[in-house]
């Protein structure tokens, strides 16, 4: 009886491994013909045709990151000087600007904001945004994130916002994700 546990524990792990795989990393993912399911990147293909690499020439530096913020941020009408911004000399791999803003015309200015980014190159990720919250973009190795968020349900008393306010907030981030190694498994049930 333990034997027949232990194989059904052991099933039940490699199916919860495969299942959140399969959300996580959709193209990491192959199953073969005799059910074999294979983790990890995909072996080169002849059929195949690799993706073109983002452009990056010169390669995308904080400095120009952050002028693309303000570029879109004086796009939607909004002066950049009006938020805080984060430190130069704090980090070279992230920057951000923030401000709060009233919730009337906070999606209006989050539109604009992301219709300049699209101007500037910026590729929109889709997935898992909300376009009447949050919207990210990609470019070079660095990655945006314009939302909007408001006030907690919670209720404080140390809240700089009002009920008719929220934050408008540009967050950019640095990322190498080439960098982490995925493992290669094979998982063989049955």
């Amino acid at each position: 009886m333990n034997a027949l546990l232990k194989r059904v524990w052991i099933g039940l792990a490699a199916t919860l491994i495969v299942g959140l795989a399969t959300v996580v990393l959709p193209d990491h993912i192959q199953m073969d013909d005799d059910g074999r399911i294979h983790l990890g990147a995909p072996a080169p293909s002849l059929s195949t045709v690799a993706p073109t690499p983002e452009s990056t020439s010169p390669p995308l530096t904080r400095d120009t990151v952050d002028k693309v913020i303000r570029a879109a941020i004086s796009a939607a009408g909004l002066d950049p000087a009006q938020g805080r911004t984060l430190a130069a000399d704090a980090y070279s791999d992230r920057t951000g600007w923030m401000a709060v803003r009233e919730k009337s015309a906070a999606q209006s200015e989050m539109n604009k904001i992301c219709a300049d980014l699209e101007r500037q190159g910026w590729t929109l990720n889709p997935n898992g945004d909300r376009p009447d919250a949050s919207r990210s973009y990609k470019r070079g190795g660095w990655y945006l994130l314009v939302s909007t968020r408001g006030k907690s349900q919670a209720p404080s008393t140390t809240s700089p916002l009002t009920d008719s306010q929220t934050y408008l907030t540009l967050t950019g981030l640095q990322l190498n994700l080439s960098d982490i190694p995925l493992p290669d498994v094979t998982i063989t049930i049955g």
